[in-house]
C-alpha cells in the first residue's frame, strides 16, 4: 500500500487496531463460564488477566524499539498475528497453564507489540495537537471492550468459552492485519512542518539518557500508582459487584460496558483537556477522582449507585492517566524515540497489573485493596506537584 497522503487514514487504522487489541479489557466476562467449565479456581482465573497485562507490558519495550526502527506496519502486523493466534489457540486450552501461556503470553504479547505503534504514529501526524489525537488513539483502545461485549456475550451463550475464543481470535486477527497497513510514519518534511514552534522537536532523549533523569523516575511511579485502581477494578468488575454491592451476575456484567464507556470517554475528554489546561495539571486531578472513589469503595457498603459511580470514576481516570502520559513522554523527551522511551515507563502498567490481586490475596480482601490504592492516589497527586522536564543536554541526543 502507497503511503497515504490523508493523514486521518492513519488514525483510521490506529482506531480499527485498537479497538480489537482493547477487548482485551472484557476479561471479567470468561470468568464464570471458564470455572464452570473447567472447575478451576476463581481466582486461577482471574491471574490470567494479570499475565496478560504484564506480558503486554513487557513486549511494549521491544515492539516500541522496534517499530523506532522498522515501521509501525510491520510490528503492529506482528501484534495481530500474536493476538488473534493466542486466542486461537485458547480455545484449545484444557489445563489453567495452557491458558496462562496461549492467552496471557502469547496474546498479552500480541497486545504489546500492536499497542504502541497507533499512539507514536499518530502523535508524529498530529504534533499540534497531541492530546487530542493520543485520547482518540486510546480511547479506541478503552472502547473496545464496550464494542465487544455484546458478541463476547452472545458468543458464550451460544457456542461456549472455548469456541468463543476461536472465533474472536479470527475476527481480531483479520481487523488488526487491516489496521496495521494504514500504519505509515510521515515524511521529515511533514513532521518539522507539524512541529513548527513546537519546542519538543529539539529534546530527542534516548532511554539510555531518559532513565539518568529524575522525570522518568517520578512519571513512572506517577504512571503505577494511576493504573493499579484501574486495572484492578477492570479486571474484578464483575466479582466486585456480586460480592460488595450484592447485585445479580447480570446487572454486575452491566459493569463491563460501563467501564468501558467511561474509560474511552476519558481518555479523550482528559487527552483534549490537557492540551488546554496542561498535561501534568490534569493528571493531579485524575489522582485526586481515583482517590476520593477509592476512598468511598473502602469505608462505604456499596449499593447500586455508588458501586457504578466509583467504578465510572476510576475508570474516567485510569483512561485519562494512558491518554496523557505518552503525550508527557513526547513532550519531556521528544518524539523521535517515542516508541523505546514510552515502552519503558509503559512497564508499569504491567507491575500494576500484578500488583492489584496480590495486595488482594495478602493484605485482606477488596476494601483493604482499595484503601491501599487510595493512598497510592494521593501520593501520585503529590508527586505531580514534584515533576518537570528534565535539562536538555549536549548529550541527550
Amino acid at each position: 500500500m502507497s503511503k497515504p497522503t490523508n493523514r486521518w487514514l492513519v488514525v483510521f487504522g490506529a482506531v480499527l487496531l485498537q479497538i480489537c487489541i482493547g477487548a482485551i479489557y472484557s476479561w471479567s466476562l470468561f470468568n464464570q463460564p471458564l470455572v464452570d467449565k473447567f472447575g478451576w479456581q476463581n481466582n486461577e482465573v482471574v491471574f490470567t488477566f494479570s499475565i496478560t497485562i504484564f506480558i503486554f507490558a513487557v513486549s511494549a519495550i521491544f515492539s516500541g524499539k522496534l517499530q523506532d526502527k522498522i515501521g509501525p506496519r510491520i510490528v503492529a502486523s506482528i501484534g495481530g498475528l500474536l493476538y488473534g493466534g493466542g486466542l486461537i489457540l485458547s480455545s484449545t486450552a484444557t489445563s489453567i497453564t495452557q491458558l496462562y501461556i496461549y492467552y496471557g503470553v502469547i496474546a498479552g504479547a500480541g497486545v504489546g507489540f500492536a499497542y504502541v505503534c497507533p499512539l507514536s504514529t499518530c502523535i508524529k501526524w498530529f504534533p499540534e495537537k497531541k492530546g487530542f489525537i493520543t485520547g482518540i488513539a486510546v480511547g479506541s483502545f478503552g472502547l473496545g471492550s464496550l464494542i465487544f461485549k455484546s458478541v463476547i456475550q452472545t458468543l458464550l451463550a451460544t457456542k461456549g468459552v472455548s469456541s468463543t475464543f476461536l472465533y474472536l481470535g479470527i475476527i481480531y486477527l483479520f481487523l488488526v492485519l487491516v489496521g496495521a497497513q494504514f500504519l505509515v510514519v510521515p515524511s521529515k518534511e511533514t513532521t518539522a512542518k507539524g512541529n513548527k514552534g513546537n519546542s519538543d522537536e529539539a529534546t530527542n532523549f534516548t532511554v539510555s539518557t531518559m532513565i539518568k533523569t529524575k522525570a522518568f523516575y517520578l512519571l513512572w511511579f506517577m504512571f503505577l500508582f494511576g493504573c493499579m485502581s484501574g486495572l484492578l477494578v477492570i479486571g474484578l468488575a464483575k466479582d466486585i459487584g456480586i460480592q460488595l454491592a450484592n447485585l445479580e451476575p447480570a446487572v454486575a456484567a452491566n459493569a463491563v460496558a460501563m467501564i468501558a464507556l467511561f474509560n474511552a470517554g476519558g481518555r479523550l475528554i482528559w487527552g483534549t483537556l490537557s492540551d488546554k489546561l496542561g498535561r501534568i495539571k490534569v493528571v493531579f486531578y485524575m489522582f485526586a477522582i481515583t482517590a476520593i472513589s477509592m476512598i468511598t469503595m473502602s469505608f462505604i457498603s456499596l449499593n447500586f449507585v455508588t458501586y457504578f459511580a466509583c467504578l465510572a470514576g476510576i475508570a474516567f481516570c485510569f483512561g485519562g492517566i494512558l491518554a496523557v502520559f505518552p503525550t508527557i513522554v513526547g513532550e519531556f523527551f521528544g518524539i523521535k524515540n517515542l516508541g523505546g522511551n514510552y515502552g519503558i515507563i509503559f512497564q508499569a502498567y504491567g507491575l500494576a497489573a500484578l500488583a492489584g490481586p496480590v495486595i488482594v490475596a495478602n493484605v485482606g480482601g477488596l476494601k483493604t485493596t482499595f484503601a491501599i490504592s487510595a493512598v497510592l492516589a494521593i501520593i501520585g497527586a503529590v508527586m505531580t506537584l514534584m515533576v518537570k522536564p528534565p535539562l536538555v543536554t549536549a548529550t541527550t541526543k
